[in-house]
């Protein structure tokens, strides 16, 4: 989720990333995709794509730079594409998304997965790309912010958390206070109420690591503060983002209500801080 002008535009999973606006963050209306279907580049490079996953919005270098994952359940056969538009506002002449391709791949020989992107941008000003998803973990990769492609031709990948082939995607990171702050998410997604998901954190001085817990167990080991599991209600909460505004910290993650025959739904919770950690008041 990202704020231009009064409104806010959320981008999710589906057929051409949809993308959703809103003026209150509480009612929400469709506005359209990205694209039409996934690019003809995806489709070449990854037998079987449909939709496109896990698509994470930042701004930087006078353009907002959409980055989404091509791949299909279970195979590390994945790609994170780019797209970028000088404007959300649709009503504006200079709206318009330029797709630039593939950034990092990943393919059956790796033992990463190329997907789950999220930008974060150093304290000296430069983009960085985190992603991953089971395999050895979550990586990230330096940018080059004037194309917002990776800075070194092959990528230099570095590992920052891993729970040893186990469940763990979706990073998230945020710089706060003289600290990066690595959100993860363990465990199962996308089956419904039966869904597992829970959101974890670890924090470091340099934006590479090494992430440690509040109990000072590096994420590279397992390690993971947890900061939302599920609820009778609310199963598998993650695929967490963090929205800062006016000095407010929020987790923007999805849930499957119970109560509702297992339906995704967005949530958008205050995170508090104390003594440099993040927690989430009882839902």
């Amino acid at each position: 989720m990202i704020q231009e002008g009064v409104r806010y535009y959320l981008f999710s999973t589906g057929a051409g990333v949809p993308i959703r606006c809103s003026v209150d963050r509480v009612t929400w209306t469709n506005c359209g995709t990205v694209f039409e279907g996934a690019p003809q580049w995806a489709q070449d490079a990854i037998p079987g794509v449909s939709d496109l996953w896990a698509p994470d919005i930042s701004y930087f270098d006078g353009e907002y730079h959409l980055y989404y994952s091509a791949s299909t359940f279970g195979r590390n056969t994945s790609a994170i594409g780019l797209a970028t538009t000088p404007t959300l506002d649709q009503s504006s002449d200079d709206y318009e998304w330029t797709d630039h391709g593939a950034v990092v791949r990943s393919f059956s020989s790796n033992d990463y997965n190329a997907i789950d992107g999220n930008v974060v941008i150093d304290a000296d000003g430069t983009p960085w790309l985190s992603f991953g998803s089971y395999w050895s973990g979550i990586k990230i990769v330096e940018l080059d912010p004037s194309t917002g492609m990776p800075a070194s031709d092959p990528p230099t990948i570095r590992s920052i958390a891993s729970r040893g082939g186990g469940a763990i995607e979706a990073p998230y990171i945020i710089r706060r206070d003289g600290y990066y702050y690595l959100f993860v998410s363990f465990d199962a997604c996308c089956q419904g109420a039966s869904s597992t998901y829970n959101v974890r954190v670890g924090r470091s001085t340099e934006v590479t690591g090494p992430y440690v817990d509040q109990s000072g167990t590096d994420l590279m080991n397992g390690g993971g503060t947890v900061i939302i599991d599920g609820t009778d209600r609310w199963r598998g909460t993650g695929h967490q983002a963090v929205f800062e505004e006016d000095g407010e910290t929020f987790l923007i993650y999805h849930a499957y209500d119970a109560q509702a025959n297992g339906v995704p739904t967005l949530r958008i919770s205050p995170l508090e801080w104390e003594d440099g950690w993040p927690s989430i008041p009882l839902q």
